[in-house]
């Protein structure tokens, strides 16, 4: 009798946060990829960018660990969270806001140039 594969709940459950970010990565990546409308493109750029943050916080996740911080009353530090993951998203996210400002400014005035947002027109009207 040939056995079929069944989808492991519990292991879909304990790993919500790789789920979340792989629904997230190919959302933002088809939404940069097949949408012409620049605003869509951004959006799809920053909900890529989460995705990537929610994968490295959840790598860096380690369980009941603790602040890499030595206690006061002294005494040695168990098993600890690594805090470079959490540096380096915080310092992506203030250049992903920076990075979105900056593309929005660019779309606002390709707006007032060609009077849409629509990929393919602006294509067709700087060929012209």
């Amino acid at each position: 009798m040939m056995e079929v594969p069944v989808l492991q709940v519990d292991f879909l459950a304990t790993r919500y946060a790789y789920a979340t970010f792989a629904v997230l990565f190919a959302t933002g990546l088809y939404m940069m990829v097949a949408s012409p409308n620049l605003v869509k493109k951004v959006i799809g750029l920053n909900l890529f960018q989460s995705a990537i943050f929610l994968f490295f916080i959840s790598m860096a996740y380690v369980a009941g660990a603790e602040v890499p911080v030595v206690p006061s009353a002294g005494g040695a530090v168990g098993e600890y969270v690594s805090p470079l993951p959490h540096v380096i998203v915080l310092t992506a996210i203030v250049v992903g806001v920076s990075l979105t400002a900056v593309a929005l400014a660019l779309i606002v005035r390709i707006y007032s140039e060609y009077g849409t947002l629509d990929e393919h027109t602006i294509r067709e009207v700087a060929d012209e």
